[in-house]
């Protein structure tokens, strides 16, 4: 089918204030958290068990985390879906599609990939390119011949190269409120890596940190508060200026490596599902008020992709930010089934 305020997080992709206000302001009931935790997330309690492959990357040996979870359904489809997490998340933040696709027959592989989660922090030259052949490995470790994805942010990103990469890996994808579908250079000053990593360095206050994931939704919920927990405690680590150093180079990836120019080059029916009031976008906050104002208008950008992409279907969520799959959970799992389940084997 054709078809404000900013709040800032170091290098992290910046959003637009909630649409009712609510996000960034404190409450007594707001948790507080005094506990380090390790920069691999060591001992925070998942959902599932997790798993890593060992690899090799631009010579240094990475270990890659990730979860397989078995259909839990009583009708197994005999399909993998793929779950690719944005780059302020993990792929713990997944749990809930995860739940819901394996509930409905399908077998689910959830990555962290190299530079986030629970997976190695290493200093590498960082792209998608890498980030897919990391998948790809992971897939053929598991002897999984081909996936559906699910991109969510960043994730999106990686999926869009991922399909025109590795076209026999993949059957269907699905992009919820992807970054990348406009070219950040075009409006955003380019930053020496140096400059990133200090100014990741120096974002590890707990109300800049809520602030910031509360800028994704329009109305808070005490549920979304892991990622401010797992994002604020890692600032406490002994460890955090390795942590800060692969966001910073992460932050390079997605800002030099837009996915808009690729989408008429997809060949694989894809799903748009685009919250309406999200205005995330990389380095946002590094750009000056009036380029802020242009950036991440999803509800223009998704129009323009799906145009783009010549077998596309567009999912518009009004009242959803930048998490459709929390914010709008039943209708999003609603919408990713109708579209994974169809041509079933």
């Amino acid at each position: 089918m054709g078809a404000g305020a900013v709040a800032t997080m170091g290098t992290g992709v910046a959003a637009a204030a909630p649409a009712h206000g609510a996000g960034a302001l404190h409450t007594p009931a707001d948790p507080t958290y005094d506990q380090p935790l390790g920069i691999a997330m060591e001992g925070y309690a998942t959902a599932y068990p997790v798993r890593f492959l060992r690899m090799v990357n631009q010579g240094e040996t990475v270990d890659m985390a990730y979860l397989d979870i078995a259909p839990s359904g009583q009708s197994p489809t005999g399909r993998t879906v793929l779950l690719l997490h944005g780059k302020n998340f993990d792929g713990g933040a997944w749990t809930t599609t995860a739940r819901a696709l394996a509930a409905a027959g399908n077998r689910v592989v959830v990555p962290d990939q190299i530079g986030f989660g629970r997976s190695s922090k290493p200093a590498l030259d960082y792209s998608f390119e890498l980030l897919a052949h990391n998948t790809v490995a992971l897939l053929d470790h598991l002897g999984i011949a081909d996936v559906d994805v699910v991109g969510h942010s960043m994730g999106g990103m990686l999926g869009v190269r991922f399909a025109l990469l590795h076209p026999t890996r993949i059957r269907r994808l699905v992009l919820a409120n992807p970054v990348g579908l406009e070219d950040y250079r075009e409006l955003v000053p380019a930053h020496t890596t140096e400059r990133l990593f200090a100014d990741e360095l120096a974002n590890t206050g707990l109300p800049g940190i809520r602030a910031f994931y509360q800028s994704y939704v329009v109305t808070w919920r005490r549920a979304y508060e892991r990622n401010v927990e797992l994002r604020y405690r890692v600032t406490l680590s002994g460890e955090y200026p390795r942590w800060a150093l692969a966001s910073a180079r992460t932050y390079q990836m997605a800002y030099h490596q837009p996915v808009v120019q690729d989408l008429p080059a997809l060949r694989l029916p894809v799903l748009l599902v685009i919250g309406q009031e999200d205005r995330a976008a990389v380095g946002k906050s590094y750009a000056t008020p009036e380029n802020r104002a242009k950036l991440g208008n999803f509800p223009v950008l998704g129009r323009l992709a799906a145009a783009a992409i010549p077998a596309s279907r567009l999912v518009e969520l009004h009242g959803v930010g930048h998490l459709p799959q929390l914010e709008a959970k039943k209708r999003f799992e609603r919408e990713v089934l109708s579209f994974l389940g169809t041509d079933r084997p």
